[in-house]
């Protein structure tokens, strides 16, 4: 999972050659050591910021419905999400973040919000997937890529309601 700036980066989780839960901090120039994700996890969202932020959903070899939040320093329990998956996409803030898609025994069109405290159902992506990339705000979302029984160029636009159609990707990809 990746969130923050360019100058204050942030990444969790993920594979080397085992599922790990380690974090890092990006200063816009060299890595440094985060806090530990409590759940090792890979095919997880994230959202936020370095100091504020968000890792929701993954796999440890099951599907995970658990999120993390980040102070900056360490990663505390958040509220779980309603469907448990991995390779969703993720963005927004710690308060007001979104996921969308995944995978849960296949791909999904499921959209949850984050209030800070507890997800709730948001409007279902038009095009079922996973592995894409998520940008933007809960109420300005941007979904983009993925697979589903191919890999898409779609690109989708969340108004914190429902879902409508973008741009197409020049490349499709996942």
């Amino acid at each position: 999972a990746g969130a923050g700036t360019q100058n204050e980066g942030l990444v969790a989780g993920g594979i080397t050659n085992a599922v790990v839960s380690c974090t890092e901090e990006y200063n816009g120039t060299s890595w440094s050591a985060g806090g530990v994700l409590a759940t090792a996890r890979y095919g997880l969202a994230g959202a936020g910021t370095q100091n504020e932020g968000l890792a929701a959903g993954g796999s440890n070899g099951s599907n995970l419905a658990c999120t993390e939040e980040y102070n900056g320093t360490s990663w505390s329990a958040g509220g779980a999400l309603i469907t448990a998956r991995y390779a969703l996409a993720g963005a927004g803030t710690q308060n007001e973040g979104f996921v969308a898609g995944g995978i849960i025994s296949g791909y999904t069109s499921i959209t949850e919000e984050y209030n800070g405290f507890l997800w709730s159902s948001g409007g279902d992506l038009i095009t079922t997937r996973g592995y894409s990339a998520g940008a933007g705000t809960q109420n300005e979302g941007l979904v983009a890529g993925g697979i589903t029984n191919a890999v898409v160029s779609c690109t989708e636009e969340y108004n914190g309601t429902s879902w409508s159609a973008g741009g197409v990707l020049a490349t499709a990809r996942y």
